[in-house]
């Protein structure tokens, strides 16, 4: 029998932490007059009263290490805790959702998936607006963490690559699991307060700026504004970029950076593959549009990069109306979403380690083809992928696909015509943020998809969000009986 009490005690300490953060929209909506506030607070009092007993309550089972059933509940169950109580000041707040629709922004904003119910961003009280960025801002750091220190333990997808060089290579510097996590800490508040001075500095009003931040570095793309980064047209999307591509590089890296160790960066073959392929996709719509719309080189150029970056970084957010592109720039997009940023990063979707992998694996199979007897191993930056590594990859590949499809079907079963639910599915699973296709609003929203639609959208975000595997294992009986 599992025992449940550690997995609970966490999960209560997180919960107060996450009312503890509804007290920023509470000290805003404050300012603001927006008579949010008190709502607000007594949310922040409830969330924070129930984490406690129920850490109280688990506090006799905690202990300083965990099993890996343990491990795998924990990183479920903090998805699905977490944003009950994150959907409640949309619930009591003024948007007045529906419970599906607060559940829908809420795990939208944990899996930094981007995607929203909600018209009129403009006018919403800034307490809510904010509310929408802290939940990016806590999930982000959430999955870096995640990332970091459970999916190379859990094997999940391959992440056991990563196994010695998260512990291992850094064990000579950090020898302890807290201490990685308490740089990566110290690395994402410092990347948001530069995001927040870069954007401040450039024109953005000092709210504008640590929402948008938060949003960025995160990866989440949530706006206070229906015309999302549109609003800031010109050179604050370049500033964009640069934060959307450095969230989304390796934070292991930054970790042995700010111990003195620069060249890992550069020498990362996914950060260089990540790097160039965003180049790539950027320029091929940049030319499209030039030789077919003949949009200026510069307005092209801008815009390509921004909503390539945006999409391959899953942050979703937009600078212009993606629906009126034509087929080929549209594809792009969808397919560098599909594509995701490096591993140990606020990136969502497959991630460039698991495409590296296959891609060499491809290679490899070619070559025993034409050389039978030839004895040919599979490498990664010089090291030889274990079969254990290769297999898990080409699992997750299997497992993404399928999981991709059956959303597909199921959401095109609820009413949604074909663009909207291989869209919407490929928006969920890959927790990229745009949807297009019949029933979303111009400003992007869902509000007008049935209820269903929206459950499943929240199934796909949190499987894609988790890496598929990490929930899937819960669903096998042998789990249980172990």
């Amino acid at each position: 029998m599992i025992d449940l009490r550690p997995v609970g005690h966490v999960i209560g300490l997180l919960v107060v932490a996450m009312g503890v953060a509804m007290l920023v929209p509470v000290v805003f909506d404050a300012f603001a007059g927006d008579r949010q506030a008190p709502i607000l607070l007594q949310i922040a009092m409830l969330t924070m009263v129930t984490g406690g007993l129920v850490a109280l309550a688990c506090a006799n089972g905690a202990r300083g290490s965990m099993t890996l059933q343990q491990i795998f509940l924990l990183t479920v169950g903090v998805w699905v805790a977490l944003p009950l109580f994150g959907a409640l000041p949309f619930i009591a707040g003024a948007t007045q959702a529906s419970f599906t629709d607060a559940m829908f922004e809420s795990v939208s904003g944990m899996t930094t998936t981007g995607a929203t119910v909600f018209v009129g961003l403009d006018d919403l009280p800034v307490g809510i607006n904010m509310w929408r960025m802290i939940l990016h801002w806590l999930g982000g750091l959430g999955i870096v963490i995640v990332a970091m220190l459970f999916l190379p333990v859990m094997k999940v997808g391959g992440m056991q690559f990563f196994k010695s060089e998260g512990f291992d290579t850094l064990g000579k510097i950090l020898p302890r699991a807290m201490d990685i996590s308490s740089a990566l800490i110290r690395i994402y508040v410092g990347m948001t307060v530069a995001c927040v001075l870069t954007y401040n500095a450039m024109g953005m009003n000092g709210t504008d700026a640590l929402m948008h931040a938060l949003s960025t570095v995160s990866t989440g793309g949530f706006s206070s504004y229906d015309a999302s980064f549109g609003v800031f047209s010109g050179p604050l999307e370049y500033a964009c970029v640069f934060f959307m591509l450095a969230a989304t590089l390796p934070f292991i890296r930054y970790v042995q950076m700010m111990q003195g160790y620069y060249t890992p960066m550069w020498r990362d073959q996914q950060v260089r593959a990540y790097l160039r392929w965003n180049l790539y996709a950027a320029l091929a719509i940049a030319a499209y549009h030039i030789w077919v719309d003949n949009v200026p080189t510069h307005t092209a150029f801008r815009e390509a990069l921004f909503n390539v970056a945006s999409s391959f970084s899953g942050t979703g957010f937009v600078s212009t109306d993606l629906s009126q592109w034509d087929a080929f720039p549209l594809l792009v997009i969808i397919i560098v979403g599909l594509i995701g940023g490096c591993t140990s990063s606020t990136g969502c979707s497959v991630k460039v380690f698991r495409y590296l992998i296959l891609f060499e694996a491809i290679k490899v199979q070619i070559k025993r083809l034409r050389s039978p007897s030839a004895v040919i191993a599979v490498r990664y930056e010089g090291k030889v992928v274990g079969q254990d590594v290769l297999d898990s990859v080409i699992l997750f590949f299997t497992m993404f696909l399928l999981t991709f499809g059956v959303l597909v079907v199921l959401l095109s079963l609820t009413g949604l015509d074909v663009r909207a639910s291989i869209t919407a599915a490929w928006t969920s699973i890959a927790n990229v943020g745009p949807v297009f296709g019949a029933g979303v609003r111009p400003s992007g929203a869902l509000t007008d998809f049935p209820d269903s639609a929206k459950w499943i959208m929240i199934i796909g975000m949190l499987l894609g969000r988790l890496e598929l595997l990490t929930v899937y294992v819960l669903l096998m009986p042998r789990f249980w009986m172990r």
